[in-house]
């Protein structure tokens, strides 16, 4: 950097330094582009000719070796840090005739080379190794591969973490302590801090480290030590003598289902499953691969508002005016993106805020009925408040708000005559059942919904029936189910009542509706006697009184009956 632009490259890298290089990765494709020039200058070993040093925020150091030749014409974010700065944009490879030029847009695809002398009519992979070996033979440069799998550090300096089970002797070999020592336990110690010399916080364990006339490893191991079996401790967690019993193993293994989220899919799940198989080599699980379903969840995303610089806003910092965001009280624009939450972006819900307004129920069964579970959806909160309302209509049937008591309208004198109700009820026990084993969770609750909208339109229910309501309602709002399951006159938990049953023949609605077209056109619908005759439902068709005013004075020529679904009246 040179010295008329120490400054400016030093304010630029304390401003890029407060966004890790996750966000500035994310960011990386449609944020707008920042950078500052160093003043300084590399030569291109090919051509000789200088080319300017930038610093940018987009180019990260932990890709390639830190540093990118940049190529405006065939790379978007190139092109548009070019564009902004001003700096030359030259075509190198030539687009397909129609495309748009480079100085419109960057090029991506293949092509043949052009403005770039002895490698002019050459393909990228072709060019790519002619310009290899030009610079071997010149001994300006070496091929070299790079993988972004790269070497994991095992070794972590905090104290939270597996120890590793070694010791140092003076004379600097390392030994392992002997099988009856493992594993080796985290020592108690005062505080979780580095020490003041910088040594990892178990070397404040003064009493523990020495060891066998040498000195334990202060370094512990990464979280993952432990997260990569930790299903296969579940099957024996009292087992104070081997980590799982090999007779537990061998019946419960693999895991069913694992409900992970992708984002879990290139750390946990890779190296879970590559330990796994380590052992099954090894012969100490039976099963060669750990989980026998996964699914993943989507992601829940709310709007993100950003301002041209850069600056994010609180949702409760903006406003809207004509159809455009504004940061409230100014005149200054800020742009709206669909996000994941993230703090940085302040677009994250506080779940602790929406259970002290709403309720932990009612955020739950939101987060439930948001839709389908793999898929990524919206935060609304207003979608909480409507799952608060429907719990307030349940709790309503059964308990008065005044005396927080059982109401009269459900009670075990209550007629059991109500064979909508009835058949609405073990609908949506039998739907509930298959949604949870199918994860639909979001068709459950709509179901639960059905019948509370058809027993509230009910003068009485039998608390039979209620009570198998509530069963079905306690996974999704256990409070709220718990809660009624005391007021309906339990002193146990609901929580080891068996799922209620279903029965089929209770299915079968007694009535069938069927529509009424004139003309074919939806006039009115219909209810009738599920072994109605094609002569009854005819003529119950022509009597109601909405077809009706599209008979007067009109002869009926013909009359279209579908069995069980419609009739159609041609006049």
């Amino acid at each position: 950097t040179t010295p008329a632009q120490r400054d400016a490259v030093a304010k630029y890298r304390e401003e890029v330094g407060k966004r890790s290089e996750r966000d500035r990765t994310t960011e990386a494709a449609d944020a707008p582009k920042t950078g500052v020039a160093t003043g300084a200058m590399a030569v291109n070993p090919v051509t000789g000719k200088e080319v300017p040093i930038w610093i940018a925020d987009y180019v990260l150091a932990s890709y390639g070796t830190g540093a990118v030749f940049a190529c405006p014409a065939g790379d978007e974010r190139d092109h548009a840090f070019a564009t902004k700065f001003g700096l030359p944009i030259i075509e190198v490879v030539k687009p397909p005739a129609g495309a748009p030029s480079v100085q419109e847009a960057a090029y991506t695809g293949d092509g043949p080379h052009v403005n770039s002398e002895f490698l002019d009519g050459l393909d990228n992979e072709q060019a790519k190794l002619k310009v290899i070996e030009w610079l071997e033979q010149r001994q300006l440069g070496e091929k070299s591969i790079r993988y972004k799998l790269r070497d994991w550090l095992f070794s972590r300096q905090r104290y939270w973490g597996e120890p590793f089970p070694t010791y140092t002797m003076p004379d600097d070999s390392v030994h392992l302590v002997p099988k009856d020592e493992l594993p080796v336990a985290l020592p108690q110690i005062d505080e979780y801090k580095p020490t003041r010399d910088g040594a990892p916080p178990l070397a404040r364990a003064t009493d523990w480290l020495p060891y066998q006339g040498g000195t334990r490893e202060t370094n512990t191991m990464p979280q993952w030590a432990g997260s990569c079996w930790y299903y296969l401790r579940f099957l024996s967690p009292n087992n104070g003598d081997i980590g799982w019993d090999p007779a537990e193993e061998k019946y419960w293994m693999p895991v069913d289902l694992y409900v992970g989220g992708n984002e879990h899919a290139v750390l946990h799940l890779l190296y879970a499953r590559f330990w796994h198989k380590v052992l099954y080599d090894a012969g100490f699980v039976s099963t060669k691969e750990p989980f026998q379903r996964l699914f993943h969840q989507g992601m829940i995303h709310k709007t993100s508002f950003r301002e041209a610089s850069g600056k994010y806003h609180h949702d409760h910092e903006v406003e809207q005016r004509d159809g455009k965001w504004f940061v409230k009280g100014t005149e200054t624009p800020v742009e709206t993106k669909l996000d994941k939450m993230s703090k940085s972006k302040y677009n994250v819900v506080n779940p602790d805020d929406m259970a002290n307004e709403y309720g932990a129920d009612a955020m739950r069964m939101y987060e439930l009925f948001m839709g389908p579970l793999e898929d990524g959806v919206e935060w609304e909160t207003s979608g909480v408040a409507g799952t608060r309302r429907f719990l307030d209509r349940t709790w309503r049937l059964a308990i008065d708000p005044e005396t927080d008591s059982l109401i009269g309208k459900v009670s075990d004198s209550a007629p059991a005559d109500n064979k909508e109700l009835e058949r609405t009820l073990h609908a949506a026990i039998k739907k509930v059942t298959q949604a949870v084993a199918d994860l639909r969770f979001n068709t459950a609750i709509a179901e639960m919904m059905v019948f509370v909208n058809e027993a509230t339109k009910a003068t009485a229910i039998p608390k039979a029936w209620f009570e198998s309501f509530v069963k079905i309602l306690s996974p999704f709002a256990p409070h709220v189910a718990e809660e009624l399951w005391k007021r309906l006159g339990h002193t146990t938990t609901i929580s080891y009542e068996p799922w209620p049953a279903f029965d089929e023949a209770k299915l079968a609605r007694d009535v069938m509706v069927i529509a009424v077209q004139v003309m074919g056109k939806l006039r009115s619908q219909i209810e009738v006697p599920n072994d109605a005759t094609e002569a009854t439902i005819l003529a119950a068709a022509k009597a109601d009184d909405k077809v009706l005013q599209f008979l007067e004075g009109k002869p009926i020529k013909r009359e279209i009956y579908v069995k069980g679904r419609l009739v159609n009246l041609v006049v």
